[in-house]
């Protein structure tokens, strides 16, 4: 044997994918985009359907979608139906709203969509209206929704309206049982009911199995006029007096931003809120109100765009609950670009410019 032989190092940071065991595996041999693909398709490949009929009974998952997404509390009440449905159970999911998401890889079945409802409106009761015309369709044997907003107000109304068992703030689901904390030392359990809403972190989303993923025709959503309300639409607040912590999209700078003018212009064209790092506010650059981080502020945006932000351990913990994360930088090995959805190697102000130039042509057009 030749011990002087070289030892061939392998790039820890090459492309690689996860295998649903959670086991990093890297693709030797190809190209990236190569790579990548192998990767993908080795994920799906990997997560057979959980049941492929005939279906003799249905569990309805009921959601709202916020932009064409599905949230977390949505993610885990489909992830709690599949899990315990059996073979011969179907998973639905009735979306108030658009949904562009990947159902099946959540675990539905069959989606069906009310694309009439129109989240600017005040219309409770045409949701509950429009369950009531699921419940004739399909005659669900449960229903799980998340007990939280506007999902968990319109499983409280439809299960008062049509004299379903409620079972609100359900923290633990078995196969015949559940669990709702009664108090600080007392939990109450019974058995499954009707609409259970599901509190949050009582499911882990992500299932080993995906569903089927058909889209199926839903009812017709009829519009409600609510007796003694007056509905005066939703208007969009100014995002410079809004808190970090209530912003829905955050446009944030780190020590890679210099062109300060070009991005308050660009926050204000996306009409995001403004966050920094600290780097950025001790330099003064900043406000003390407008740090992320554990030191500054934690925030639950649905988007977070980071500009020259190389991702402390600190900002990283004030980002941790952020939907989407897209990170700008010059380094590809930054340490926010592990949290990053989404990473763009590209100097701020040449992203910045282009990004402003974009927004102002889309608005301008007719």
């Amino acid at each position: 044997m030749n011990t002087n032989a070289p030892v061939r190092r392998v790039d820890p940071r090459r492309p690689a994918f996860l295998t649903p065991q959670g086991l990093r595996r890297i693709v030797l041999g190809s190209s990236e985009g190569e790579r990548l693909a192998i990767g993908r398709a080795h994920a799906e490949q990997a997560r057979p359907v959980r049941s492929t009929g005939p279906f003799r009974e249905v569990t309805l998952v009921v959601a709202h979608a916020d932009r064409g997404a599905l949230g977390d509390g949505a993610r885990q009440a489909i992830a709690a139906a599949a899990i315990l449905a059996a073979p011969h159970t179907e998973v639905v999911l009735a979306v108030l709203g658009a949904c562009h998401d990947d159902v099946a890889a959540l675990g539905v079945d069959r989606v069906l969509v009310a694309h009439a409802w129109d989240a600017r409106a005040y219309q409770p009761m045409a949701g509950v209206q429009w369950l009531q015309a699921l419940q004739q369709q399909l005659a669900p044997a449960r229903w799980l929704m998340a007990d939280a907003g506007a999902d968990g107000q319109l499983g409280r109304r439809f299960a008062t309206r049509t004299g379903l068992r409620l079972a609100a703030g359900v923290a633990e689901l078995t196969a015949d049982s559940l669990r709702v904390p009664a108090g600080p030392s007392q939990d109450w359990q019974q058995g499954h009911a009707d609409v259970m809403l599901l509190a949050k972190g009582a499911v882990n989303p992500h299932l080993p199995f995906v569903g089927l993923g058909v889209v199926g025709e839903a009812p017709h959503w009829s519009p409600v006029a609510e007796a003694a309300v007056q509905d005066l639409g939703v208007q969009t607040g100014d995002p410079a007096t809004m808190a970090l912590e209530e912003a829905d999209f955050i446009l944030a700078a780190g020590n890679g931003v210099t062109d300060l003018p070009l991005f308050h212009r660009l926050a204000q064209a996306l009409g995001a809120a403004v966050g920094a790092s600290r780097v950025a506010v001790d330099d003064g650059r900043f406000a003390r109100t407008q740090q992320v981080g554990a030191t500054g502020k934690t925030v639950t945006a649905s988007g977070y765009l980071a500009l020259g932000i190389s991702g402390a351990v600190q900002h990283l913990q004030g980002i941790k609950d952020c939907r989407h994360v897209i990170a700008v930088n010059l380094d590809a090995s930054a340490p926010i670009t592990r949290r990053a959805d989404l990473s763009v190697v590209e100097d701020s102000r040449a992203l910045m410019q282009a990004l402003l130039d974009l927004v102002r042509q889309h608005k301008e057009a007719p």
